[in-house]
């Protein structure tokens, strides 16, 4: 995860091609990166939630976040939509290359309540 507002995020770059249709970007809001799992472990259809999880535990125990962005395709954001996370612009342009991103946000209260009840209870190993 990396803070917003200092132009070190792909959201940074692409919202700034939306202009006025940007949402206002502030230090208190966060970039969720890349999620890189083992080809084992892809089919896992709880993988994303349990990363969500750990990942606003962290991070909400340690600073403040009013939002959590993400630049993705657009079938990514649907399965995003399950956490509360909504589209806010579609199809953005990366700027030299072919891509086009899909860009998302979801505030913690809102996340952390959709991650209940869907993560099965955690057994140590």
């Amino acid at each position: 995860m990396v803070p917003m507002g200092h132009g070190l995020t792909l959201t940074e770059a692409l919202c700034a091609q939306l202009g006025d249709a940007a949402p206002a970007l502030s230090p208190v809001d966060w970039e969720i990166g890349r999620l890189v799992l083992a080809p084992e472990h892809r089919a896992d259809v709880n993988a994303l939630g349990h990363c969500l999880h750990l990942a606003l535990t962290y991070s909400c125990a340690r600073t403040r976040v009013d939002h959590y962005y993400a630049a993705c395709t657009h079938v990514l954001s649907r399965l995003y939509r399950r956490f509360e996370f909504a589209a806010f612009a579609r199809d953005v342009p990366l700027a030299g290359t072919g891509k086009a991103y899909t860009l998302i946000r979801g505030k913690p209260a809102q996340i952390a309540q959709a991650l209940e009840g869907k993560l099965p209870t955690l057994r140590p190993q």
